[in-house]
């Protein structure tokens, strides 16, 4: 497995300075924008004022980071999951079969 690249994703991943999750919107007067998310099931909203919005959009950019890194990770983790089964299976069917019939244990 590739552990250097790993690490590298893992401390990307922890250097994010903050996330949210959502989607930014204009409310319906256009005059606001709100912040929504699904959350247990639910679309949850919130109305963001015009001094918390530079904030807010870092935030989702972190999370937008968080994502696309983590999708990174997984895939060297796939990878090195699929190529070990594979090499496994190599190994066991390398093994000699047996050379003879097997005979049967008496009970007595």
């Amino acid at each position: 497995m590739n552990q250097p690249e790993k690490t590298r994703l893992l401390q990307q991943i922890a250097a994010i300075p903050a996330m949210e999750r959502g989607t930014l919107s204009a409310h319906s007067s256009g005059r606001h924008l709100k912040l929504q998310r699904w959350q247990e099931g639910k679309n949850h909203t919130r109305h963001v004022s015009a001094d918390e919005l530079p904030a807010l959009q870092n935030a989702l950019a972190g999370y937008a980071q968080y994502r696309q890194l983590t999708e990174q990770y997984a895939e060297l983790v796939i990878r090195a999951t699929r190529q070990n089964i594979a090499d496994a299976k190599k190994k066991y069917s390398s093994r000699p079969k047996s050379s003879g019939p097997r005979k049967k244990k008496s009970n007595s």
